[in-house]
């Protein structure tokens, strides 16, 4: 059965653990936190009780920023970051969003197929914005009307 429970501080060290082995420059288990003391949504999906990834999304008035969603390598591409994106979508309709945004790297070309799947389009660029191996790379700015 898959569900969807709120992340709390319990969780942390094994989102951190699974963020490290997903992303190259992944979150830290500070970023987390600090997502939950700030009180943006943070969510586990979880199948029979195992965790197969995660989002945290920050919503002011009516629009949600989805700044992390991820699931577990291993369970990539079996329709899981589907379902977690659309849960989402619905729990931010439900708290009056009418549009989300997302940074995505340049760089991620299935994040970026992922989200152009979903709806989202390009409205711009941060320069500078994420960390690689060579410096600083650009994001690219999305949204999806809700």
């Amino acid at each position: 059965m898959v569900c969807y429970p709120s992340m709390t501080d319990a969780d942390l060290e094994a989102v951190a653990a699974a963020e490290a082995r997903i992303h190259p420059f992944p979150w830290t288990r500070g970023n987390f936190a600090d997502s939950l003391v700030a009180g943006h949504g943070a969510w586990l999906a979880q199948e029979d009780g195992r965790m197969t990834g995660y989002a945290v999304m920050m919503q002011v008035l009516d629009e949600a920023h989805l700044l992390n969603i991820s699931i577990l390598p291993e369970l990539q591409r079996g329709g899981r970051g589907s379902a977690l994106l659309n849960q989402l979508f619905d729990r931010a309709r439900t708290h009056a969003a009418t549009r989300m945004l997302l940074e995505v790297r340049p760089s991620n070309a299935s994040g970026l197929g992922f989200y152009s799947h979903h709806g989202f389009t390009e409205i711009g660029r941060r320069r500078d914005y994420y960390q690689t191996h060579e410096g600083r790379e650009d994001a690219i700015v999305m949204v999806l009307d809700l």
